[in-house]
């Protein structure tokens, strides 16, 4: 009888995880998960941007002319699987302190399937 009562007062007092609680916590793991898988290829390419743009720094690009840097950038860039950017969109300067290559770029992709 203690024991059967003991039991009865162990059961009331736990708590668990619903089926709706359950529900909410898979809806946001695939949210995240959705977020994730539309992110990383973007920046997968532009550190993949990023990497041929510092490979470029070993050449000297003072001497070469803008269709030349651009080209090496071309050449560099389908190694590396970069399909946003392209030689055209360099902006290249040139100073008295060396040559400045930049480039400024957007990604934007759309949530839905």
């Amino acid at each position: 009888m203690i024991n059967k009562s003991m039991n009865m007062k162990s059961a009331k007092n736990q708590h668990g995880a619903t089926l709706l609680g359950m529900l909410i916590v898979g809806m946001f793991i695939v949210f995240v998960a959705l977020i994730v898988m539309k992110v990383t290829p973007a920046y997968i390419e532009f550190m993949s941007v990023k990497k041929v743009l510092k490979s470029m720094q070993d050449e000297s690009l003072a001497t070469m002319t803008n269709k030349e840097i651009k080209d090496s950038f071309n050449k560099r860039a389908s190694t590396s699987y970069v399909e946003v950017v392209t030689g055209a969109d360099l902006v290249i300067e040139k100073g008295s302190s060396g040559t400045v290559v930049m480039v400024d770029y957007e990604v934007v992709k759309p949530l839905h399937m």
